[in-house]
């Protein structure tokens, strides 16, 4: 059983800050790339940022300077410093983890920004 579990969400002004974090629960042999999606009512989902294996980044261009991914090979986590946050970027955060053909998501965290 490999499961991954999104934490950190929650309700915020606008202006502020949230730090999101996903845990690999189970045993992975290896996590390659992870990623952060998300999706509002209405919207399509996107990716938001993604980390590879080695520390590389790539974010969604509505989020650069505002979003910091990162992660804890060890642990199998990802984070997400979310910052200057804006009520566009409500939605729910899920995040996913790739390893060899398989991927793995989560269930998802609910991020409100009240403006």
């Amino acid at each position: 059983q490999v499961r991954l579990v999104e934490s950190g969400g929650g309700l915020v002004q606008a202006g502020g800050s949230l730090r999101l974090s996903c845990a690999a629960s189970g045993i992975i042999f290896r996590v390659n790339a992870m990623s952060w999606y998300r999706q509002a009512p209405g919207k399509q989902r996107e990716l938001v940022a993604r980390i590879s294996s080695g520390g590389s980044t790539n974010y969604a261009d509505s989020v650069k300077g505002r979003f910091t991914i990162s992660r804890d090979n060890a642990k199998n986590t990802v984070y997400l410093q979310m910052n200057s946050l804006k009520p566009e970027d409500t939605a729910v955060y899920r995040c996913k983890a790739e390893s060899l053909a398989v991927e793995y998501w989560g269930q998802g965290t609910q991020v409100t920004v009240s403006s």
